[in-house]
């Protein structure tokens, strides 16, 4: 399709870990991302649910080369990114950007705020000379929300939102066209959560971006993404849109997802029906054989589950990794 800006191919990011003594070291492999495929369109965001600890971060630095790719293809406006080295891969980085997670550890405290934010400038030869970089980083605090008479100050000086806000200003600074916001709001309280939600909205569709919108409250990705992608143990298990994941979700592991997002209405909360999964997330130094989440779904079978891994197929107008999907209700 024309409008895809990001097609990623069979990515998988394995890490190895040696075990033993030195003279009898033997290597396994965590398998933090196996085997993932998603598109992302232009002025399309793409949101990446899941447990902690399924790969979600690993797959969106996984797309900036932040991590060592194992396989796998990750095109980006026809280029396959994971084919380039570093000095090949630094003109693409003006294109694809990074908002942390922590707004405490991503901000160098011993640099000012201006200088923050002017770094990727300085870097990219966007802009020389420091009063044109202070200017700069001053019209892009003001786009996100900020005083840009503080260019000046330090990052202790700013609370965590602002801090976050920060970091939003720095990613915008050359200018990209896809954004990994890995978690921009967990960090945060939930009074400063909704501002920065309808911030980085609002810079969408200003700037026209693309975002892979990574959270593991999926109550917070609903309002933001056009679609939805749900992770568990490395693996893709649903993909569809917003309405399709929310409201009629078909994968077991996304129902359950679902059924713990909390309803304002105390008289529907009180109906709903729980699903509660049973069990522990396996380890990803050994999943499961099969399908991974078979060991926890409640519609399980003998027959295909254990043994068979099921592939992302369409079912009811979006794509899910599951035997029994088209009948498990």
């Amino acid at each position: 399709m024309s409008d895809v800006l990001l097609r990623v191919e069979d990515l998988r990011v394995h890490f190895p870990i040696r075990q033993g003594g030195l003279l009898r070291q033997r290597t396994r492999h965590l398998k933090a991302v196996d085997g993932v495929s998603f598109e992302v369109r232009k002025g399309e965001v793409l949101g990446l649910v899941g447990e902690s600890g399924c790969g979600k971060s690993t797959t969106g630095r996984a797309l900036l080369r932040l991590v060592p790719v194992t396989g796998g293809r990750v095109l980006y406006d026809g280029e396959d990114l994971v084919r380039l080295g570093p000095a090949q891969m630094r003109p693409w980085r003006r294109r694809l950007q990074i908002i942390f997670q922590d707004p405490y550890a991503s901000l160098n405290p011993r640099m000012t705020v201006g200088d923050i934010i002017a770094e990727p400038l300085a870097t990219h030869g966007l802009a020389t000379g420091r009063r044109n970089l202070q200017r700069q980083a001053q019209e892009l605090m003001a786009q996100c929300g900020l005083d840009p008479r503080y260019v000046r100050r330090y990052p202790h000086e700013f609370s965590g939102g602002q801090r976050q806000r920060i970091g939003i200003a720095r990613a915008l600074a050359c200018d990209p066209e896809f954004i990994v916001c890995d978690e921009p709001i967990s960090a945060l309280d939930v009074s400063i959560q909704a501002q920065i939600l309808n911030l980085l909205q609002r810079l969408a569709k200003e700037r026209g971006l693309s975002y892979l919108f990574i959270a593991h409250d999926l109550s917070a990705v609903r309002h933001i993404s056009d679609r939805i992608a749900v992770m568990y143990l490395g693996r893709l298990v649903e993909v569809g849109t917003f309405d399709q994941i929310c409201d009629a979700p078909e994968h077991p592991y996304t129902r359950s997802l679902v059924s713990a997002i909390p309803v304002p209405d105390p008289v529907r909360e009180r109906q709903r029906k729980r699903i509660v999964l049973e069990g522990d997330v396996p380890s990803p130094l050994s999943p499961p054989t099969g399908c991974r989440f078979h060991t926890r779904c409640p519609v399980a079978r003998e027959t295909r589950c254990p043994s068979e891994e099921p592939a992302l197929r369409r079912v009811a107008g979006r794509q899910v990794a599951c035997h029994w999907a088209d009948e498990s209700h």
